[in-house]
């Protein structure tokens, strides 16, 4: 590249677009060519040069992808509009290191010894697992999410969102050392693009029925879509309350759903004779409701939870089933410790809270509901437990609150980022446990997906509303769940050691590096 500031332009670019693959409205080819041009701005740069590279990469990516943070910080938060910024800017800064790190590591190693396009795809895979795991974790707008359509779409079952990642970095890579080896000639262009074309055809070719029908079941899922000011405010604890009575009683489906933190109050809290009334519609024990609430007091701490209303239990008895919120969100669910200072500037209604401690299904009719809160779900890890074995769940059931995130509107349009974002990430988790996954939120996305990752129904976003669908629930274990359930994330960071040693004693045999400008005939395969 003759002018030095080229690469800086084809990784901020490259970062938008890899922003602008993921939901709402984008392509998985966009994903591939969004990492094209950073392995192209970054394929002649030494050590540092590549790693401000890969971090300016990062930064422009996860800050576009995550900007709606300032929402919840500033319009809900109450934080000043230059805090709000400046932290949002820091989470996107933040998170761009791991990928400064794999696009640094990647040209120490290229330099010394040449690595093929492998090499790129092992040290993405690093920097996407390290930033899923670490610190509690943060996998929100992965890479592997742009594929929830396109051929990768098929390695789910396989090997999960992080293998997708690895694929869809490894085919972009092979793509830009193919171009920069094309004055070698045709063949060494092809040598380079064999392996990682191979996994893609091969991805073709791959079974993908794991699970059969364990029924049907028929759902109603509520969105209320009451506004994050008034949510916590007296009018609006009167109005919610009010409008649980009717939509719980109008409801049809044998299993109800509400969003999470439905009700802003601790279960505790109530009035007993509200309680009876809440769960009277269920109290013939054929029908049953997964209500959010708050759990606990002062002194043990609160949980933010699913409670289930049947057969004179849940918010009537103390014994009826709950689920507590097991993955906190940082910041918003729990303190960090030494960030009191920070989370003190914004006013979060019981903003430090306690990890619920059950993980068991909740059996409805013939089917297991696994129930999930919020986020939850970006962590396939933490749950596959739930979908392996003789008493895996059938359903999964997400239950959230993306009020918190307000929504875009300008004029006319309304453009609610994180809510299609969310919605992307239980398309794939229903692709890799293939699993229907049922989705109740408070302003939207309200969603029944099926096992295949399919949009079924939708309520449309920021309206009140019910949706009363039927679901069909499954059985059996994809490999990823089978897999991932015995060893957990442990085989992709090998499967990432792996490359990186074979990468480095095959190019240290060939002797050349993937290089822009340069023969490449040797950048291959690998």
């Amino acid at each position: 590249m003759s002018k030095p500031w080229v690469p800086a332009v084809l990784a901020t670019l490259g970062g938008l677009l890899h922003s602008a693959s993921l939901a709402p409205g984008g392509a998985w080819w966009m994903q591939l060519l969004a990492l094209a041009l950073l392995v192209h701005a970054v394929s002649t740069a030494k050590a540092v040069r590549a790693a401000l590279l890969g971090w300016l990469f990062g930064v422009v990516w996860l800050t576009s992808s995550l900007w709606w943070v300032f929402i919840s910080m500033h319009r809900y938060g109450n934080m000043p509009a230059w805090a709000a910024t400046l932290a949002t800017a820091a989470l996107g800064a933040g998170l761009a290191l791991y990928y400064s790190i794999a696009t640094g590591g990647w040209a120490i190693i290229r330099r010394r010894v040449g690595a093929p396009p492998i090499a790129f795809a092992a040290f993405w895979l690093l920097a996407e697992l390290a930033r899923g795991t670490f610190f509690s974790g943060f996998p929100w707008a992965a890479g592997g999410y742009a594929h929830t359509s396109g051929p990768l779409m098929r390695w789910a079952p396989w090997a999960g969102v992080y293998g997708i990642s690895l694929l869809s970095a490894w085919v972009a890579a092979a793509l830009t050392c193919a171009w920069a080896a094309r004055s070698s000639g045709t063949a060494a262009a092809v040598r380079t693009l064999a392996a990682p074309l191979l996994a893609l055809l091969l991805g073709f070719m791959l079974p993908q029925h794991f699970t059969r029908s364990s029924g049907q079941l028929s759902v109603t899922l509520l969105q209320p879509n009451v506004e994050q000011q008034e949510k916590f405010t007296d009018r609006g604890i009167e109005r919610i309350l009010r409008w649980h009575q009717d939509a719980l009683a109008a409801s049809r489906g044998t299993l109800v759903v509400t969003p999470e933190s439905s009700i802003p109050l601790a279960s505790e809290e109530l009035d007993p004779e509200l309680k009876s009334t809440l769960s009277a519609p269920f109290a013939d024990g054929r029908r049953t409701a997964l209500v959010g609430i708050f759990v606990g007091d002062e002194q043990a701490g609160y949980s933010n939870a699913l409670v289930g209303l049947t057969d004179r239990n849940g918010l009537a008895d103390p014994l009826g089933y709950r689920y507590g919120k097991r993955h906190l969100l940082p910041f918003g669910e729990y303190v960090p410790s030494g960030f009191d200072w920070f989370v003190a500037m914004m006013n979060i209604p019981i903003g430090q809270q306690v990890p619920g401690a059950n993980a068991s299904s909740l059996a409805v009719a013939n089917q297991r509901v696994r129930p999930l809160i919020c986020y939850e779900d970006l962590f396939g890890e933490d749950f596959v437990e739930s979908v392996v074995g003789e008493a895996a769940a059938t359903v999964l059931v997400n239950a959230s609150n993306f009020a918190w995130f307000g929504s875009w509107r300008p004029r006319h349009f309304e453009f609610s980022q994180a809510q299609h974002q969310h919605l992307q990430v239980s398309r794939l988790r229903a692709m890799e446990f293939q699993r229907p996954v049922l989705r109740a939120s408070n302003t939207g996305a309200t969603t029944a997906i099926d096992h295949k990752g399919q949009v079924k129904a939708r309520l449309p976003s920021n309206v009140e509303g019910r949706l009363e669908i039927t679901v069909d629930g499954r059985v059996g274990a994809t490999p990823y769940a089978v897999w991932l359930s015995l060893w957990g994330l442990w085989p992709l960071v090998a499967l990432a050691l792996a490359g990186l040693i074979a990468a480095a004693a095959g190019s240290a045999i060939r002797g050349k590096q993937c290089e822009a400008g340069q023969p490449l005939e040797t950048a291959t395969g690998g």
